[in-house]
Formats: C-alpha cells, structure tokens, sequence
C-alpha cells in the first residue's frame, strides 16, 4: 500500500476530540475498540493510549471483564455489548438476562461509566437467523437494568447494518426491507421510543463507493469540495456520501412513523489498505475520511433532513486488527497499530479554539489555530505541509527537559529565541519550545516520531506563528 508517514504522536487528530460538548449543542466523537487480534496493548495500556489523546467515548464489543476493570475511574464513557450467540437465551429466559447484568454491568458501574449496551450486532445480516429473538432480548435485558435501578443511566439498543433498507437512492426515498418491519422494526423502534433510547446504525461510505467507483465521486465519499447531488424527492442538495446514507435511514423511518427517535451512528470508517479490487482504500483516503468526518460532526449541525439534530458517531476503529477474516481492507481500519504508532497522517483542520488556555477539567485545547501565550496566530497552510508545537498541557518541567534535549543533543536551531534574537519574542515557555522543537523536526525531515518528545509536542497542518517569528519549514 502507499504509506504515509506515521507519527508517535496523534495529538493532531484527536484535538477534536478534546473539548467536551453538552450533547444538545455539538455532535461527539468516539471510538470503536475491538479486539480481534493477537497482539494488541494490555487494556491497562489502551487505557492510558485513550487517555492521552483525551478520547472520553469508546465503543466494545463485548464485557470482557479486564478491559471493564481498566476502564474503571478513567471518566470514559462505555458502550458495551451483548453477543448475538446469546440472544435467544436472553429473549426466552429473564433470570438469564438478570444474572448477566449483575455480572456485566452492576459489577462495574459507576465506576466503569456504561452508558449503554448494543443488544447484539447487525443482527438482521446475521446467517444464524437471530432476528427473531433481537426485541424480546432487548426489553429483558432492559428489564434487568431497571430491577437493579439501572435503567436512568444506561440505555438498550442494537447496531443496524444499511443491508436493512430496500432502497437507499434517494435519500428520500429511504426504505426499510419489507420483511423486516413488522417482525422486527416496528417493534425495536417502539422499544426505543418508550425508553428513550437511540436507533446504532452502522454507516460506511466506502462500501458503496468502492462498489460503485464508477458512478459515485471519490471528494462526495471523502467530504471534499464537489457540485454536490440535488434529492429529486425532496429538492435537498447532498455534498456528501455520509449525510445521503444517514437520511435514507431517517427517511425509511419516516415512513413507518418513527421519526422522533435519535440515531448514533455506532461505526463508521475508512480502510488504509485493501485488496486490488477494493477501490478507494488506501491511507491518504483514510485520512480524508475520518479527518473531514470528525470536522463534519464538532461543527454541529445535522443533515439535510435532519438538520437540527447534531451527529454523533463512533469511528471505526481504535487499532488494525490482524485476526479479522473477510477482504485486506477488514485488517485496516484502525487509526493506530498494535503498537501505539499511527497508521497515518491526517491533516484535519479544527474551526474554533485557543490552544493556550487551560483546560477544564475533561477538556483541551482544539488542534489549530495554535495561539502562543504571546498572542500568535495562524499564517496560511502550504500544501502538505506540517510544523511540529509544544503541547502545553505536558507541564514546565517536561518542556524545559524537551527543549534541553531538542537544543543540545538534538541538534535544533534555538538561536533565533535567545535573548535579543527574532524569536525571542514572546518570551513564553510554550512558544520557545514550539520554536525548538520545530527546529528539531524539520531537522529531522519530519520522520515518523520525531515531533513527540514524550508527548510535550505535537504536529499541526497550519504554520504557527508567536509574534513576528516565522517557523522554518526546513534546513
């Protein structure tokens, strides 16, 4: 596949993560964590890798009790989930479900913050014809939930594939498969309607464009500029695959008089690699996607049919998984490898935010602007470019220590923020690092870990600029 550079460091995405939004003002962003390898971290470090890119919402794909124990007092929010190999024990049985919420949730909440549990997984798809037991599971596990006073604080749903609609195209004229809605859709989206719950979907654009590369714009999957497509139903313009996909299911909703109930979007991704028949995969369009994605959702509006209703998605995923079967693409979705290195670059772009505040508690600065405790501001991005900033949230002691290394050993131009030099000015500890560690990383040709530094340092898309100091974009 085409690589492209890999850094230590991920601050650079997961700013968009970091500020924390009330749930009615912006949509939010989370992340799927699964486990279908041989060689990933220990949950304790997931835990610490999660922490440190301050991402507050994880998504599982089952109770494993170390990944729940590790997740304990970390403050992020958890959906777990319940397999479909035990759906028609859970439908036929309440005392099966009451011992698996005592066991699963009851024994780590609150200290594990459960927010939810997926009631199986795109069950509708499932070749051992679960269906049938997917509603009655539901309200037994819900009932479990409110027999140990669970209930206000962690809802019940399950992940539906798109494999659900009969027609997708238009958006407006979004259907539900015949042979599913009065068996199964009616009956879950009243479920969720009574208990305030919220329809998972699981939406991928790449599927469809990789399907139909012929007929569908590559910049209308990736969210970049393109004429954008007019419903013909309803006369709602379309400028991406993502917004199309999400309306055909409010559509097909809609249209069954379920209109009020919420949708999360519970996976959605991009592939860095595929096989030779998967268009479209690829890292440069991993990154397009989940970088423009994640600007889509914190901008905080809705779509086109929806557009009050802010989007709340999962992506998919937290780490490549080597022992998942199906096509290449299956084995890369992740943003990290096994090993906690970046699988790519993405240059995302945030829209608001000071970097050289504070946080409060929960919270960090957004990723650009970057603005100095000097006043800096931005200067416009060159194409591909990136600089390497300090991280002021790593504390004096481990930027002086970074700025000792970067200056002496590392061999990075720091004349120009001596005293009386041209970016001596602002005499900030924040931007003198930023100065030297940039220094080090162009030095360094921006090669993959070179802009870390113990997590004091970080890449951004857009050149920093502390006063009348211009940061050099090579040696």
């Amino acid at each position: 596949m085409a690589t492209l550079a890999a850094f230590s460091s991920f601050f650079f995405f997961f700013f968009f993560f970091l500020v924390t939004f009330a749930f009615a003002d912006t949509g939010k962003v989370g992340i799927n964590y699964g486990r279908v390898a041989n060689n990933l971290p220990s949950p304790e470090k997931v835990v610490e890798l999660l922490k440190s890119q301050r991402i507050d919402r994880v998504k599982t794909y089952d109770t494993d009790s170390a990944v729940l124990a590790a997740l304990a007092n970390s403050d992020i929010s958890v959906v777990v989930a319940f397999p479909n190999e035990e759906l028609s024990k859970a439908a036929a049985d309440q005392s099966f479900t009451d011992n698996w919420v005592q066991a699963n949730i009851s024994k780590y909440y609150p200290a594990t913050k459960i927010e939810a549990v997926a009631v199986g997984n795109e069950v509708f798809a499932d070749p051992k014809n679960t269906t049938p037991f997917l509603v009655p599971a539901m309200k037994n596990v819900y009932n479990s939930l409110v027999k140990y006073k669970l209930d206000s604080n962690v809802k019940v749903s399950s992940p539906i594939a798109l494999g659900a609609l009969q027609n997708s195209y238009p958006p407006s004229s979004g259907s539900f498969k015949s042979d599913l809605i009065e068996p199964a859709l009616k009956p879950m989206l009243e479920f969720l309607r009574k208990t305030s719950s919220y329809l998972m979907v699981n939406a991928y654009p790449f599927f469809a464009y990789s399907a139909n590369a012929d007929k569908i714009s590559l910049d209308y999957a990736l969210f970049r500029d393109n004429p954008g497509q007019v419903d013909s139903g309803n006369g709602l313009k379309y400028t991406n695959l993502f917004d199309a996909q999400l309306d055909a299911v409010f559509a097909a909703m809609s249209a069954i008089s379920y209109n009020d109930v919420k949708v999360v979007v519970t996976e959605t991704g991009w592939p860095s690699m595929g096989d030779e028949n998967e268009a479209g995969a690829g890292a440069a369009n991993a990154a397009a996607y989940n970088g423009n994605l994640v600007r889509r959702v914190l901008s905080g509006s809705g779509t086109p049919l929806r557009p009050k209703d802010p989007l709340n998605v999962y992506l998919f995923a937290l780490f490549n998984e080597n022992q998942k079967p199906g096509p290449t693409s299956e084995r890369n979705y992740g943003l990290f490898y096994p090993n906690e290195q970046t699988v790519y670059d993405s240059p995302f772009v945030s829209t608001s935010g000071n970097s050289s505040s504070t946080p409060a508690a929960n919270k960090s600065k957004t990723q650009v602007p970057v603005s100095g405790g000097g006043g800096g501001d931005v200067s416009p991005s060159a194409a591909g470019q990136t600089w390497c900033v300090a991280n002021a949230n790593a504390g004096e002691k481990k930027l002086q220590a970074a700025i000792d290394y970067a200056c002496g050993e590392g061999g990075a131009d720091c004349r120009p923020i001596q005293e009386g030099a041209t970016c001596y000015d602002p005499n900030t500890l924040e931007a003198h690092a930023s100065y030297a560690f940039n220094s080090y990383y162009q030095k360094q040709v921006r090669k993959a870990g070179s802009c870390d530094f113990g997590g004091a340092a970080y890449v951004v898309t857009q050149a920093p600029k502390y006063g009348k100091c211009q940061f050099p974009t090579g040696y």
